[in-house]
């Protein structure tokens, strides 16, 4: 890592003076993600940092690493996990350390959901040999408690299963042509274990609040859902409370009106 990075990060942690907020938005897939980071980016002061999903389709020379995960996850599970966790990071450290971002930060997806969710249900599923998965959670829980700065909140777009497939079926991404209705249902009951039960989740992260926003209803193009979406969410990340990363451990709202 970047020497001056890593100052940059320590500094902010510790001495509070230049710290920026960070609230992730974390979800299944076609939850709704990338639309509400568009919606937040034009309606509040926030810097969004999308999921680096360029970076995964177009690795240097090689090709699309996105692309090769689907395709044959057994081959390319601790591959994809690994330069997920890299392009993650490196996102989110550009605009920490920048004088440039706002004083809160947005993302889409994080480094949590990769290690509870996705690399999680890979080793489960057996698409991750039980070696790989603990040189995974070695290195990761070594990063990330050392070097990585805390979100403040999560906000958690709970989407069923089956709206999720019916969205990926509709957009239609060439990556996402072999994902089945039953991957989909396990992650989002590692989601759930995750965000909603705590469940093998670090300390640290217990007590980080947790907004969840019931999305099987559209909100993209049905305007009083996206208002409503918009007014908690703003209520939630502009709250001083979550600047200590104490109190409730889950604030959960049903948002769709």
């Amino acid at each position: 890592m970047n020497t001056n990075i890593n100052t940059n990060i320590n500094t902010n942690i510790n001495t509070g003076k230049t710290r920026k907020k960070i609230f992730i938005i974390e979800g299944n897939i076609g939850s709704g993600k990338s639309t509400l980071l568009t919606i937040l980016k034009n309606q509040l002061p926030v810097t969004v940092i999308p999921e680096p999903t360029e970076k995964w389709q177009q690795v240097g020379d090689h090709g699309n690493l996105l692309d090769l995960f689907y395709k044959d996850i057994p081959r390319w599970a601790y591959t994809f996990q690994t330069y997920a966790f890299i392009t993650r990071i490196q996102a989110l450290l550009e605009h920490y350390t920048s004088n440039s971002s706002q004083d809160i930060l947005i993302l889409e997806r994080s480094v949590y959901c990769d290690r509870f969710c996705f690399a999680k249900n890979s080793f489960e599923s057996g698409l991750m040999s039980p070696l790989e998965w603990q040189i995974y959670k070695e290195w990761f829980s070594w990063l990330v408690e050392e070097y990585t700065p805390k979100p403040d909140g999560f906000i958690y777009l709970q989407t069923s299963p089956e709206v999720s497939h019916q969205r990926l079926i509709k957009r239609h991404r060439s990556e996402e042509s072999t994902v089945a209705r039953s991957y989909l249902e396990s992650l989002h009951q590692k989601h759930e274990d995750w965000l909603i039960g705590k469940k093998e989740a670090f300390s640290f992260l217990h007590n980080i609040p947790v907004l969840t926003l019931s999305c099987d209803q559209d909100f993209e193009n049905t305007y009083s859902n996206q208002i409503a979406h918009l007014e908690t969410i703003k209520d939630f990340i502009f709250n001083d409370q979550h600047g200590a990363n104490t109190d409730s451990k889950i604030v959960q709202i049903n948002a769709t009106r």
